[in-house]
């Protein structure tokens, strides 16, 4: 089995940066893509960005296109999220998720097997 520990939320204003980590442990070997969704209050979790374990291959919500950046330490079992340019919409709850078989990628939460326990990203206006 595949477990995932996310890192480096927090709280910021809105124009500024932070970085998630999420790390995984266990089957790593397992993993076919990994990715990052998110959950405001009273909203559905949606998906922010994903990527491939072990290819070059990268997906993100239109939302964030041009503001995040998912990229991978594969020797660390580890993908980042970089968030720039944050506005207050982006505060939510940030899940880490991995999907230990070959699957296409997707950005339905339902396809993914393997969550983190989540992470706060607050963005003050």
């Amino acid at each position: 089995q595949v477990q995932l520990v996310e890192s480096g939320g927090g709280l910021v204003q809105a124009g500024g940066s932070l970085r998630l980590n999420c790390t995984a442990a266990g089957r790593t070997v397992d993993i076919h893509h990994m990715g990052w969704f998110r959950q405001a209050p009273g909203k559905e979790r949606e998906f922010v960005a994903a990527i491939v374990w072990y290819a070059v291959r990268t997906f993100y919500a239109d939302s964030v296109k041009g503001r995040f950046t998912i990229s991978k330490d594969n020797a660390k079992n580890t993908i980042y999220l970089q968030m720039n340019s944050l506005v207050s919409e982006d505060t939510a709850v940030y899940y880490c998720a991995a999907v230990p078989v070959r699957r296409y990628v997707s950005a339905n939460p339902d396809e993914y097997d393997v969550w983190g326990q989540g992470i706060q990203v607050t963005v003050s206006s």
